[in-house]
């Protein structure tokens, strides 16, 4: 496979992950405040900005609405349309390489999304939300039935399962220090579209220590933190296809999952909250050293070239 249409593909999966998830966190908090009166719009727009590592504006206030155009509907990069637009051109580059079907999901997606944003602003944000929503579970569904699973769906599922362990983990990180008992972690768990199945396994009981447990070590839900690191990890041992290396990991990304994955396989339950934000934020830079290896290893093998004055810089 080619190197472009490798990378396009990684792309793909983690933009369209990536809007999924911010839809997901943006339609919860806005309800949130659309029903509870007692919470500062202002002080909890920002601090979901900083969970999402967006910028907030200085000098005004937020409220629903600048949040929703901010993170929703702006076209600075992080934001929901922004994610749309760059999956789409991602997948129009690699277009030899995904199904049609999969193409006219992505593209139907792109050009609808100015009808939706002004439906949203006549009507609330919701719907919008629900759009994205929907449209990204139908891309998955698609991906899952109409390509092949060779290195090109490896690449996809790769980006997919990087960006989900990174979601989940801001998620995580946006309640650290709230009480055990507090609604925040339903929060969480809805935003992760993890709530019904949550309740099913713990016959209700709520508290942080449960919360964080299914949604970082939760071996069957496949949006837990553990899950994606499996799969991520599935997905490079099965790109490398070369002969297994003699002593270590065969290479940077496989090993910094690994390591990822087996912290937490062996992690004692009641040492799960010791130090919490030291473990999210590991895992954060664990997510960012895993691109950087991945695009090494995959993507730009050759280093770059730069000419000057007819002598060769490397």
């Amino acid at each position: 496979m080619l190197a472009r249409n490798a990378e396009s593909l990684y792309w793909i999966g983690r933009y369209v992950e990536r809007a999924d998830d911010t839809a997901r966190i943006l339609d919860v908090s806005v309800h949130q405040l659309l029903e509870d009166a007692t919470v500062d719009a202002d002080t909890a727009s920002r601090r979901l900005l900083s969970v999402l590592g967006i910028t907030p504006p200085d000098g005004s206030t937020l409220d629903v609405w600048g949040l929703t155009e901010l993170v929703a509907m702006s076209p600075e990069t992080g934001s929901i349309v922004s994610s749309i637009a760059s999956a789409r051109e991602n997948t129009r580059v690699a277009r030899e390489v995904v199904s049609s079907e999969l193409w006219q999901c992505i593209n139907a997606m792109w050009n609808a999304v100015p009808e939706r944003q002004r439906a949203a602003r006549r009507v609330g944000p919701h719907e919008f939300f629900t759009f994205v929503e929907d449209r990204a579970a139908m891309f998955a569904g698609l991906a899952d039935s109409t390509m092949s699973r060779d290195d090109g769906w490896r690449f996809l599922v790769l980006g997919r399962s990087v960006e989900r362990v990174d979601m989940i983990v801001r998620m995580l990180m946006s309640r650290v220090g709230d009480r055990p008992t507090s609604p925040g972690w339903v929060t969480v768990l809805r935003s992760a579209g993890a709530h019904d199945t949550y309740l099913r396994t713990y016959r209700g009981a709520l508290d942080a220590s449960r919360v964080v447990q299914f949604l970082l070590l939760d071996r069957l839900f496949p949006r837990s933190v553990f899950h994606a690191l499996q799969q991520a990890e599935s997905c490079l041992d099965d790109l490398d296809h070369g002969p297994a290396a003699r002593i270590g990991a065969g290479a940077e990304a496989a090993r910094l999952l690994g390591k990822a994955r087996s912290e937490l396989e062996f992690l004692r339950l009641t040492d799960l909250l010791d130090d919490l934000t030291g473990r999210l934020q590991d895992l954060q830079t664990m997510v960012r050293e895993v691109g950087e290896a991945v695009s090494r290893q995959y993507f730009h093998a050759v280093p770059w070239i730069e000419w000057n004055n007819a002598e060769v810089n490397l």
